[in-house]
């Protein structure tokens, strides 16, 4: 059985201005995509990883990832990119492919583990994170707390 993780990283970071896409801003001293294409390539289950990158980034990906990781460029839309990874790693023999927002720097090891888990059982899964924040209604005035209790992150 071959993993595969699927870095989605084609965006242009428009809504969060910088000089570059947010994937390729600093964050802890590299750049964010980084330390979602670490996350995995460090995880003894995955075995590989490929990264998706919007079409002009190719220089740029691998001033910041090196050449140890594969680039596919993506499309206009998020569903595109996905869709755009998901062809390139039909032809490489992946069975499972875990998909993943290079603007969600900060994955844990565990949360790998739960979906590689959950994949032995289902076709599909998501990872499913309570809620920690503090909720409120509201839309310019800030309304009532939300109770948090039954809420997931995915």
């Amino acid at each position: 059985m071959t993993r595969a993780a699927l870095v989605v990283a084609a965006g242009k970071g428009v809504r969060a201005g910088g000089t570059v896409p947010k994937q390729f801003a600093m964050l802890c001293g590299k750049p964010m995509l980084a330390h979602s294409v670490s996350a995995f390539s460090s995880h003894p289950a995955v075995a590989q990883t490929t990264v998706v990158i919007g079409e002009g980034q190719e220089d740029q990906a691998r001033e910041n990832l090196g050449e140890s990781v594969s680039f596919v460029t993506g499309g206009a839309e998020r569903r595109d990119s996905v869709r755009a990874g998901l062809e390139a790693l039909t032809t490489q023999g992946v069975t499972r492919v875990l998909i993943h927002d290079a603007a969600r720097p900060f994955l844990p090891a565990t949360v790998i583990d739960a979906l590689l888990a959950a994949l032995d059982h289902a076709p599909g899964a998501v990872p499913v994170l309570p809620v920690a924040d503090t909720l409120a209604t509201g839309d310019t005035t800030l309304g009532d707390n939300v109770p948090r209790a039954g809420l997931n992150r995915i």
